[in-house]
């Protein structure tokens, strides 16, 4: 499947941001909202200097919730960034490539913990801003896993059914170089919001798909 998308649609180059930080906010603010909106919280929060840890930090969180108010549910997105960059600052000195030098079970495990991240979050944070090769499992490789034959039982979006998607990542993926894997991963994610956009949303439009001739095998 990665290698019929990269195919299709060449390299992505995720994430859409200029600095680690950027992709940070992004995470968070992606959350059950459309890219489109987080384009204009993450213009707000430029033109008002609040694109760094700095900035982020001497912001009071009500004027945090009006600049990212077009990416919604700011009453717990906001205090969610702003228990981020605490936990930075008390754990992590401040800076993000200290937070990156974590390890990766154990950082994972102190993203989850805060508030307003769950798997598919701090995955995104692990991979697009700190570096670490992991998998993010997002809906559309949800309906693509589903659709295709490769998990059942998938209908409900919990915690299980993500590590299930991560695992089966992972897995497939498994005889490629470890110093492969930051770019693998990166590019698949990448790569299943393309054919997911395009093709597999709420409804299946297969036709013309990249991953069509999968689905005719399988059938």
């Amino acid at each position: 499947m990665h290698d019929a998308l990269a195919a299709a649609y060449g390299p992505q180059h995720w994430w859409p941001a200029k600095t680690p930080f950027e992709v940070v906010l992004g995470a968070y603010l992606t959350q059950n909202t459309a890219w489109k909106a987080v384009e204009r919280s993450l213009e707000n929060l430029c033109r008002a200097g609040a694109l760094t840890v700095e900035g982020l930090r001497a912001m009071p969180e009500e004027t945090l919730r009006e600049l990212i108010r077009p990416s919604g549910f700011v009453t717990r997105k906001a205090p969610a960034l702003k228990a981020f960059v605490a936990m930075l600052d008390t754990e992590f000195d401040g800076q993000l490539k200290v937070l990156a030098a974590t390890p990766t079970g154990k950082l994972r495990h102190r993203l989850l913990a805060l508030p307003g991240v769950g798997p598919e979050t701090a995955d995104a944070i692990l991979l697009y801003a700190l570096g670490h090769a992991v998998p993010v499992a997002d809906e559309y490789l949800r309906r693509i896993t589903e659709r295709h034959g490769l998990l059942d039982g998938l209908a409900r979006h919990n915690r299980a059914n993500y590590e299930r998607l991560a695992k089966l990542t992972r897995e497939a993926f498994a005889s490629d170089a470890p110093t492969n894997l930051l770019h693998l991963y990166n590019e698949f994610h990448a790569l299943t919001v393309a054919v997911g956009k395009a093709h597999c949303g709420r409804t299946a439009h297969c036709a013309g798909c990249p991953l069509e001739g999968d689905l005719a095998r399988r059938s």
